[in-house]
């Protein structure tokens, strides 16, 4: 019987705790809600800068709150959900996370 030792390098060792971290860790969810005073560029731009949208994320995700009346728009830990989503009140949308 021939046994082999595998050593992790430093990279894989640091993704293999992200991903126990992010297992034990409870994700939240930033969900943007329709309103009538935004229009779709402002959305759709705001969208891409807080929450690095590519144009069609955001695009999908402005069409999906104005039919559907809301959209999660960005998951995750509260800690990195919580500027994300103070940045898109500040921008006048209207967000919670959950």
């Amino acid at each position: 019987m021939i046994k082999m030792r595998i050593e992790m390098g430093t990279k894989e060792k640091h993704l293999e705790d992200l991903l126990l971290e992010t297992k034990d860790e409870k994700l939240h969810e930033i969900i943007l809600y329709n309103d009538e005073h935004n229009t779709f560029d402002h959305v759709i731009n705001t969208l891409m800068a807080v929450c690095e949208h590519t144009p069609e994320q955001a695009e999908q995700c402005s069409i999906l709150v104005h039919y559907k009346g809301k959209c999660t728009v960005k998951t995750g830990s509260y800690k990195e959900l919580e500027p994300r989503c103070s940045a898109l009140l500040d921008a006048d949308l209207t967000a919670e996370i959950i």
